[in-house]
């Protein structure tokens, strides 16, 4: 399998109603716990994938956001976690 590397910057608000949480990302059904910033995880480059991040605060899922990375996407992206502990996060291509 041929893999290729992706950066995800993960946003936390300035405000937000939780603390001490930190981002779940989950690349082809495999589930990994993050932190806050940025970071590269590696992806197959010869296929499609599906990427997603949550929260979680012991009680139920947050901020779920998800994207379907094909081989040719772009290798820069964020996702920008809610201020509200029941809105989605936003995961889309990084401004550069």
């Amino acid at each position: 399998m041929n893999v290729r590397r992706i950066e995800l910057t993960m946003h936390k608000p300035w405000f937000a109603l939780y603390a001490g949480i930190r981002p779940t990302l989950v690349i082809g059904e495999r589930g990994q716990p993050t932190q806050w910033g940025r970071g590269t995880w590696q992806v197959p480059s010869d296929r499609t994938v599906t990427i997603g991040v949550y929260l979680f605060n012991r009680l139920w899922r947050f901020g779920q956001a998800e994207l379907i990375l094909d081989p040719e996407d772009a290798a820069a992206w964020e996702y920008r976690a809610p201020a509200l502990p029941f809105l989605r996060g936003r995961l889309r291509r990084s401004p550069l």
